[in-house]
């Protein structure tokens, strides 16, 4: 049974990954850039986004090693060229809040068919678990992407209220550049600062 929730973990993991990128793509569309769409990430297709390390051996990995309790990952970003878009302030920040509120507003939605199916119908526990597994996977990316930490969404989306001195100063750039390993720093010793945010969600989601 853990490989099988690993498995379904992952298909789901895959689909919230591609609803995050596409959104971003969305969003800078909308906003002037067709960058996205012309690279052709517009799409649910999973072939474009998929990212063979991050979205299919990383979560299979954590899956495996967490017998089923803990699966995480990333698909290919979707491109997007910052000085098309008609706001430079704060499309930016547009564009990166897409992604994060994409996996928040799947979340809800999961959440309130699950708890409309239990209204009306006997939910075999199976079902109901999976339904869980699903909103839960959606607010872990909608959270854990909008921590602060280049090059989370989550550090574009404050940006605009940074001072511009410190956006172009020496150290913001060596945080970009090394931000990654601060990303996986947090994962490792500081998720747990983001445990009760994603728990509280859950539970207000799923009721």
């Amino acid at each position: 049974m853990d490989a099988t929730l690993v498995i379904f973990q992952i298909i789901i993991l895959v689909f919230a990954v591609i609803i995050h990128e596409v959104s971003h793509g969305v969003v800078a569309l909308s906003l002037g850039d067709p960058t996205a769409k012309l690279s052709g990430r517009l799409t649910l297709n999973p072939i474009p986004h998929i990212d063979i390390y991050g979205s299919i051996i990383l979560p299979l990995l954590m899956g495996l090693a967490s017998g089923g309790a803990f699966v995480f990952g990333y698909a290919k970003p979707v491109p997007f060229n910052p000085y098309l878009l008609k706001d430079q302030k704060w499309a930016p920040a547009l564009v990166a809040l897409a992604g994060p509120a994409s996996n928040l507003v799947l979340a809800i939605l999961l959440g309130i068919f699950y708890r409309i199916a239990t209204i009306f119908t006997d939910i075999p526990a199976e079902v109901g678990q999976l339904f869980i597994i699903a909103v839960v996977i959606n607010i872990v990316l909608a959270v854990f992407n909008s921590v602060p930490i280049p090059p989370l969404d989550g550090s574009k989306i404050i940006a605009p209220l940074l001072p511009d001195k410190f956006l172009r100063s020496e150290f913001y750039a060596v945080l970009e550049q090394q931000g990654m390993w601060i990303v996986l720093i947090f994962v490792l010793f500081g998720f747990g600062l983001i445990s009760p945010v994603i728990y509280g969600l859950a539970n207000l989601i799923l009721g």
